[in-house]
This record gives C-alpha cells, structure tokens and sequence, in this order.
C-alpha cells in the first residue's frame, strides 16, 4: 500500500536526499568530506581493578574497555599525573571515576577534588558520579560546593562528603582561604581532577594555574600529594599545555591521546549562501540560512543542535526557527541555551534534551562542553566558531548513539570562514591550534602570591638551616620564581605593608581578604541582574562587559525567543528593569575602541614603517546602538548610549606609517587611511591563522602612533624615540592586541614574525578574487573602490622603501 501524501520522511538520509535534490542547497556546498564508522579498540579489564569499580562498570553491563581509558587508569595507579587528549564522546569520564572509585573503595580516608569549568558543568557531572559510586556500593557522599550551594549543605560538604564537585572561582575563593574548614578533604585527598582543560586558555588559564599550585601547597600542608589527572579535547599541545597548568615538567605527566572508542559515520559539510553583492563580496545571512538548514531537520524528526556565534544570534535563530517550524514542531520542543539564562531554565533545559522531549536546541559555545545533553544527531554552525578545535568539538555533539550523523558548517562573509571554503583542508586536515598561558604575568603572579600568603605563611630558610617552626614547606619557592625570586616578591609585599617578615619567615597582615579582590575571569564579581518590571521577578543575568551592549537603556533585550525593553539600567547596584514588548526589530550595540602604547617592549624597522610591541592600553566604549528589522535585517535607526568606558591592559603589536610615506603617496589622505584599515584587516587574518589562534584573541584598531608615544621615554636601537613626531601630527599606526588582560604572549609572537606575516598578508590580497575588497581580504569596498588596490600598493612600497632613519622615507 502506497504512503499517505501527507506522509513525511524522516531521519538523516531524507534529508540529506532532499538537499541533494534541492539545487539550491547543492549549490552552496563548498566542499564535503564523509567519515567512516571505525571499530574500537577494547582491552579487558585491568586484573587488579577492584571488585567495587568492577561491580560499578557491570551495572553499566560494561565488560571491556577502550584502550585510552586502560592506559589513563594504570598511569594514575602508577602515581603520574595524567592528562587524556581524546575526541567528544570516548569516554574520557572513566579515566578519571575508575582511579577515584579504587582510592575510596582502599582507603577510608581517601577523597577527591573534581573541578570543573562551570557550575552547569559540575552540577551535569554530579548526577553520573553519584550513580557510578552508589552502583559500586562504595560509601562516599558526593557533593557540588559552588555559589548556589545552600547553608546547610555547604557544613556537609566541608564534614563529610569525601567527593567534593567545585569550580575554579570556588576553589580559589571559597575553599583554598578557609582551608582549615576542609582539613578532613585535604589530609586525605589522593585526586585533583580538572575536566575540559582546553578551556583554561588566556587569562583564565593563567589564574588557574595559580590556583592549582595553592591547592597543592595546601595539601602538602596538610600532609597529602595528590596526582592531578586531566581531560581534554583535541588541542595541539595537550602535553604541554597540562603540564603548565599542573606546574609539573612535561616528564612527570602522562598523555594518552590515541582514541580506542569507536566512531560512528559522519558527513561533514561546509555550506556557503549566495554573494547577494558581488562588488562588495557580501554573501546572504549565515544565520537566515543556519535556521533554514535547521529547520528541515527538525521537521524530519532529526534531533539538532545549531550554534550561534553570540547571545543574542542564539535569541534571532530561536524567534526565526519556532516561526519556520509552527505548526510541524512544538514551541516548547525548540529552546535556546546560552549564558544569562538562570540556572533553574537551563537544568529544566538539559533535561528536556536528555529525556528527548526537546527536538532541538539554539546555543552559545556554552554547550561546547561535555554536559550531557542526550543523543542528537546533527549539528549546524552559524559562522566559523573561531578554531579548528571548537569546530571539531561542536562537532562531536551528534553521532553519539553510534548512528550516522551530519554536521554544517555555514560560513559567513569573514576572512576566515571565506578562507576555509578556499581551502577546506585546513579544517579538514590541519592540526588543533595550541592552548596558550602566561602563568608568569607579573600581575597575576603577585595576586596569587597575596593569596597563597594568607593561606599560609612562606619559610625560606635554605636546606641545612632548619629550626623549629610551623608546617611550612622548608626553603619554599612560590611556583616558578624560584627561592630568590619569592624573597624579592615577598620582601615587596612587605615594603607595603602586607607581609610581615621575621627570620625568613613572611606572614600576611594585610586587612583585606586578599582573594575577593581576585577575580580569575576578569570580569566583575557582580553579575546584572535582570528584572521584569511587570512581575518583579529576575529573568536572567549577564555578566559586566555583556550588560555594556545588552542591557543599555532602550535595548531590546532577547529571552526565549521573547523581546523586552530595557527602561532602565541602575548601573551602581547592577539591575536591569525591563518590560515585555513585542518590537519588529532588535538592537545591536555600536563600539568605539582606542589602543594606546604604555610601554615599548621591542622596536625595529619594517622597510619604510616601524615594528614594535609592548604593553598597550585599550580604551572601549558603548557609543550608541542600531535598530535591525527582524527577518530583512534592515537598519531602522539608531539611539546614543552614555556608559562608563572599559579599560584594559594588555600587550600589543604596532605598525607605524610615517606621515611623510603617506603624503608621498600623492593620494588623497583619508583614502590612504581607509587602505590602511584594510592592511590591519588583513594581517589580522593572516595572524590569526599563522598562530594558530583563536580569532577572539586578537584585536585589531587603527591609532595614532605619535599620540601612543606619550607615555615612555624608550628610545629606539637607533637611539630616538621612533614616534616622535618628525613628520606632522599624525602617524597611522595598526594595532594588534592580546584580547586577554595582561597578554598571552601572542604580541611578541606577532612582532617575531612581522616579516613573514606582512608578506602573508600581502599574498592573501592579492590572490583574493574580488575587485575592489571584501570580507575575505581588506574589508568590502567596490568593484571600482580603490581600497584594495591602494591596500596592496601600500604594503609593497612600505616594505620596498628605505628605513624609516632616513629622511628619504
């Protein structure tokens, strides 16, 4: 009997026939790669595995494991600190549960610490662990100690659970300060584990790394050597990475990062819309074309998750997906999942997409990470997540069930997603970039330094001086700064009057709680609270910098695919009051960034232009906001905005064009400068891409050099201050920073590299097949625009003229 005709397909393989079958689909297929399904590698259980973790792994009915986790959990009984660098969904929790379950199934005792990135995170993993320990009879209470921990549970945590579940932000404020509260977990504590590590990149990392070295030097305080066991998903230096962030050299960890779990086939394909502009190289929306995909999807009864690249493209997707599907899927089946939302929505949230009664989810990067979010079977990106290791790590979100999955890339009008449909092997074959830190940042160092310090008191007193005192390490050095090195620190806190120091021995007096002041992300303790005026009830939170170009006044706010109006944003007490509104628009904020030059690090001469790098200081500003037309994206208006400026110190790269280069160019100056916009575009890119960075770690902005000046007196390897303005008033300067506070070393990397890179840059334009400009190069201009012709004119003759000592410049 032939099917009904209101009878739909469902599944992966309707759809992906029916794309086939659509010419306008096919055609903006860039490129496609096919993954075949590979078997695993199994190994037997471990002989000494013991009969609790045994008993554990069979009400699993698992009788054999992969080959990664077997290697994982004989390196923790060997006592190495391990780091396991395996894909999405290969079971890297039982790298870490099994070596806990044997410790507390040996030893009364014995506890451990899981620290995880996010409170979502650590409450997600909660519930497995708990099941796991409870299938192996093991008598251990488990519990997460975050900030929504309540009073009473919070004494069990410290008293008796021997499982603690925490984040970093807790650890250093919460439980590191109040150590002695935590005596029992600390005496005893055999593991430190520290899940999804890639995450710990920047600044973050950084502190984080701090944080670890207290911890240890608390625990061996209390008498205890806890191994460090981590996770990871693919990075490029997985080994190295773990090994800065655990303070150990890389010889004392072990890395697994050969996969034993099998995969299940994958179809993978980049997805390019439409030039709508040819002369501008401007394609349609990313996002039109994302929610298009996802809708057919899930009207096939195909669970999909589509990511976004910002808060509040996730709540445009939402509004446009839930219209596109009306009446073929439920409003309730298709949610958002984004920072803001309060923790209550995304548990009930997560929930839905375990249980499978949500058919599809619109999220942030915050579902890059490992909460269980049930089995789905297709993934769409709106735009290039920034880095080959976030594309691939949102791409293993489907394929779980062992099933055949798809996952779409649908790029935008960037250089870097134009880049990739150019050239797909580089996603396709090129390596993960690396995770950077700077754990030696001065500012951080003497922050933790603060901590450790009231944590528990320094003794310096070199070997074969001993004498009676308190538990205190003998002749102990604070991280890397060896013994001299803490002296000197310490001996500056004490010239503040922080520290007191007596015999070698340095014992914090300062008044302040030297960890509230500390903040490991680098954004206010305070979130933003936001209220609806209406029932006076909180709908979400935002955090300080999202709260300057989200909740101004007169923003659209975005939540659950409903709009509200910010009426008012009480900024000292960090309230947003908001209305429910039903606006045929959304707003989106307008920025005004400046960069300058603190401290010159390095200078030299690049042809006719100057180099350097050095600390910066980067001024941003929320200057108004515009008003987009829901589904044309049309420009409806726009509105001022009157907020503090945020400020931040970081490292830079410059390049200075001398004002008498630009005036012998005999092109009128502002066209030169927009041609230099151009320039710092495309090096951007090409930095971006050669350092293996994300693209968010960078910043890019066009100054004034001879303005940056001001603020040192450093003279060149000529002996003159290389902005000094010889040349006029004004000398264009690209500016390349470290988006992290305080720099990741991606500066002097950049300023290493300068020739190459200029060269890259050059290459890159030129090989560009648009006329005038575009994304993909220098920015849009015009078929007759003269922005990339006079762009490349710039950089040859930049390069090709003499040095800028002479005056022939």
């Amino acid at each position: 009997m032939p099917e009904p005709p209101w009878t739909r397909d469902r599944g992966v393989d309707a759809v992906l026939q029916s794309w086939q079958e659509l010419g306008a689909v096919q055609r903006c297929i860039a490129a496609e790669r096919r993954f075949e399904q590979s078997a695993g590698d199994f190994r037997p259980l471990p002989a000494w595995l013991s009969a609790p973790a045994r008993r554990a792994l069979g009400e699993r009915q698992i009788d054999e494991l992969y080959s990664h986790q077997v290697l994982a959990i004989e390196a923790a009984r060997q006592g190495r600190h391990v780091v396991v660098a395996t894909p999405t969904a290969s079971g890297k929790s039982l790298c870490f549960h099994l070596p806990v379950i044997e410790a507390l199934a040996a030893d009364p005792a014995a506890t451990a610490l899981y620290v995880y990135p996010t409170k979502a995170l650590s409450r997600d993993q909660e519930h497995s662990l708990l099941g796991l320990l409870n299938d192996a009879q093991v008598s251990s209470p488990a519990m997460v100690f975050d900030g929504d921990t309540p009073g009473d549970a919070r004494r069990v945590a410290k008293e008796r659970c021997r499982v603690v579940l925490t984040n970093p932000d807790m650890l250093h404020a919460g439980i590191l300060p109040n150590h002695a509260r935590w005596a029992a977990l600390f005496q005893g504590l055999r593991y430190v584990i520290v899940d999804e590590l890639h995450v710990y990149r920047g600044v973050f990392g950084s502190h984080l790394a701090h944080v670890l070295g207290r911890l240890l030097r608390i625990a061996r305080f209390h008498g205890s050597k806890p191994q460090i066991l981590g996770a990871t998903a693919t990075i490029g230096n997985p080994l190295e990475h773990a090994a800065r962030l655990y303070g150990v050299p890389t010889e004392a960890v072990t890395l697994v990062d050969r996969s034993g779990a099998p995969s299940s086939e994958r179809e993978v394909y980049l997805y390019n819309p439409p030039v709508i502009t040819p002369e501008l190289g401007v394609r349609e929306s990313s996002l039109k074309h994302s929610v298009s995909l996802a809708a057919d999807l899930i009207e096939a009864r195909v669970p999909t998750i589509v990511f976004g690249p910002s808060r509040n493209s996730v709540e445009v997707m939402l509004k446009y997906l839930r219209e596109r599907t009306a009446g073929k899927a439920p409003a309730d089946s298709i949610m958002a999942y984004r920072g803001g939302y309060l923790p209550e929505t995304r548990r009930r949230i997560e929930a839905g997409l375990r249980n499978g009664e949500i058919l599809g989810v619109v999220a942030t990067n915050a579902l890059e990470l490992g909460i269980d979010i049930g089995d789905l079977d297709a993934v769409v990106c709106a735009g290039y997540p920034g880095s080959v290791a976030a594309t691939w790590q949102r791409f293993g979100r489907a394929g779980r069930r062992g099933t055949r999955s798809i996952a779409v890339l649908v790029c935008g009008s960037s250089a870097l997603d134009q880049y990739l449909t150019r050239d797909p092997r580089y996603l396709f074959e090129a390596g993960a970039e690396e995770a950077r830190i700077d754990p030696g940042n001065v500012e951080i160092v003497i922050q933790h330094l603060k901590c450790a310090t009231f944590e528990a008191p320094f003794e310096l007193v070199e070997p074969g001086k001993n004498r009676a005192r308190p538990r205190a390490a003998e002749g102990e050095a604070y991280f890397a700064l060896g013994l001299d090195g803490t002296r000197d620190a310490l001996d500056y806190l004490a010239g503040h009057g922080l520290v007191h120091a007596a015999e070698e021995r340095y014992q914090w007096i300062g008044e302040a709680f030297p960890a509230s002041s500390v903040s490991l992300r680098n954004i206010g303790w305070d979130n933003f609270v936001i209220i609806d005026v209406k029932t006076g009830q909180s709908i979400a939170e935002l955090d300080y910098r999202a709260a300057h170009t989200m909740l101004h006044e007169q923003a659209i706010y975005q939540h659950d695919a409903e709009q509200y109006q910010v009426e008012k944003l009480d900024f000292e007490n960090h309230k947003a009051f908001v209305r429910r509104v039903e606006p045929d628009y959304f707003t989106t904020a307008l920025t005004y960034r400046t960069v300058s030059v603190l401290e010159e690090a390095a200078t030299t001469s690049l042809g006719c232009a100057l180099v350097g790098h050095g600390d910066v200081k980067v001024l941003e500003r929320v200057t108004g906001y515009k008003k987009i037309k829901f589904f044309t994206h049309e420009n409806a208006g726009y509105g001022d905005v009157h907020l503090p400026e945020m400020q931040t110190h970081t490292t830079g790269f410059w390049l200075t064009v001398p004002e008498a280069f630009v005036e012998s160019l005999g092109v009128p100056r502002p066209l030169v400068i927009d041609a230099l916009r151009g320039v710092g575009a495309a090096l951007e890119t090409v930095a971006t891409l050669s350092l293996m960075c994300d693209p968010r770690d960078l910043g890019q902005t066009l100054g004034d050099g001879a303005e940056s000046s001001e603020r040192t007196g450093t003279a060149s390897p000529a002996g003159r201050d290389p902005f000094q303005k010889r040349w006029g008033n004004f000398d264009p300067t690209v500016f390349l920073f470290d988006a992290h506070p305080g720099g990741v070393g991606l500066a002097p990397r950049i300023y290493e590299r300068s020739p190459e890179l200029f060269a890259r840059a050059e290459s890159l334009v030129e090989q560009c097949p648009c006329g005038g400009g575009c994304p993909a190069c220098v920015g849009p201009g015009s078929e007759n625009s003269s922005r990339k012709a006079l762009a490349l004119r710039l950089m040859r003759e930049l390069v090709s003229r003499a040095s800028p000592v002479s005056r022939a410049c």
